[in-house]
């Protein structure tokens, strides 16, 4: 067959470990055999990142700017041991934190369902969305460790020279300090995205946050939306028959778990990380999870919404086998190039990356998976693959669609 063509490049962002080592798999089986891929490749890998100063991360998000789409593999974000493991200049920040920045918008992460791999909570007969802020709060810290006895202060001090001034703490003795923000702009681009996102898909939006304890910081982002709410899309929720719904995030988790499913669940920035892995893991496994980054601008980022997988790389790096599940990494290709086949109008990319999606899951569905998927099915006698032959087992079925 003549391989689909591709027009515009969309930016390709490598990664860490066991992701990295399934991302060739990827491209090596899935992909190049049937795609003419055109991308600006950029290594987002640990020992790249550290060579460059992480230049490269800011690098990737500018040229996913340019070039409207981009495809992320799994990254680390280095504590302390991975300093020392990786001989670091120093404890770079979350490459995902670094290109949310620069990017705005929001991800979006939902569940891909599959016959035979059942929700752990069994009300849950639909998706449950994850739409999480990717701006601020713990990802853009500031952070001091506290070596004894002070005052700490919080200040801020206006253009005019006028300063506002809060005491943090007065300390006895050694702790630790943390400094967040975030600004109105984002949290309206926030706003807007979710509740556009609700409008697009048909479905309900909750939003919950602490305001309660958080009295500026948390209530300013109810405040937004509601506010934004009220003004722009309230009209719009009622005539498409769906709502809106404020609570505590404590109240949230609760009401989540009692759920049907079948809406978006908005959360700040370090609820969205936690949630969207509760969510993903209670819908079967964390790498059958969908994400995506939308900015207010038409930008969009696909990635997996799990990690590198440091386990089976190192028992990789041991000649030993694995079973890593690469779905969503799978899917992170097929939402990137759909999606630079929608802006190209290339509906033969779009069909690829639909037709590859549905392998994926027929290659499932049809008993064929990796161990974690198998440890939990309820097909019966599932075959349980390794890395590497769940890949191929996904290209037998690509090859009888493209032979």
């Amino acid at each position: 067959m003549d391989k689909i063509k591709m027009t515009t490049p969309l930016v390709e962002m490598d990664g860490d470990e066991m992701t990295r080592i399934l991302w060739k798999m990827i491209k090596d089986e899935l992909l190049e055999p049937f795609v003419e891929l055109k991308t600006e490749y950029y290594d987002l890998g640990l020992v790249c990142r550290n060579e460059t100063d992480d230049q490269v991360t800011i690098e990737s998000a500018n040229a996913t700017k340019k070039y409207g789409v981009a495809v992320k593999c799994a990254t680390i974000t280095p504590n302390a041991a991975r300093v020392e493991e990786y001989d670091l200049k120093e404890m770079w920040k979350s490459p995902n934190g670094t290109i949310r920045a620069i990017l705005d918008g929001t991800v979006f992460r939902a569940p891909i369902k599959v016959k035979g791999i059942e929700p752990c909570v069994k009300n849950w007969e639909m998706p449950i969305t994850i739409a999480r802020h990717a701006y601020g709060d713990v990802y853009k810290n500031v952070e001091i460790k506290v070596p004894g006895a002070g005052k700490a202060e919080l200040v801020f001090t206006g253009q005019d020279g006028t300063q506002l001034r809060e005491t943090v703490f007065d300390f006895e003795g050694p702790g630790v300090i943390q400094g967040q923000h975030n600004v109105t702009a984002s949290i309206e681009s926030f706003a807007r995205s979710c509740f556009t996102y609700a409008l697009d898909t048909k479905q309900e939006l909750w939003f919950a946050t602490k305001d309660t304890i958080s009295k500026q910081y948390d209530h300013t982002f109810k405040d937004i939306f509601q506010e934004i709410f009220d003004q722009e899309y309230k009209e719009k929720f009622d005539a498409a028959g769906i709502t809106y719904f404020y609570t505590l995030i404590d109240d949230a988790v609760a009401r989540v778990m009692k759920s049907r499913g079948g809406f978006i669940w908005a959360c700040k920035n370090y609820d969205g990380d936690v949630m969207s892995d509760m969510i993903s893991s209670a819908f079967g496994s964390l790498a059958m999870m969908t994400s995506v980054l939308v900015s207010p601008e038409g930008y969009y980022e696909y990635e997996a919404a799990h990690g590198t997988v440091q386990r089976h790389y190192y028992k990789h790096l041991n000649g030993e086998e694995t079973s890593t599940n690469s779905v969503a990494t799978i899917f992170a290709w097929t939402g990137a190039l759909r999606k630079r086949g929608e802006m190209d109008g290339l509906t033969e990319l779009m069909a690829f990356a639909d037709n590859l999606e549905k392998v994926c899951i027929e290659t499932i569905e049809s008993g064929k998976m990796t161990k974690d998927l198998a440890l939990i099915t309820e097909l019966a006698d599932p075959v349980v693959l390794n890395s590497e032959q769940f890949i191929k087992e996904i290209r037998k079925g690509l090859e009888q669609i493209y032979a």
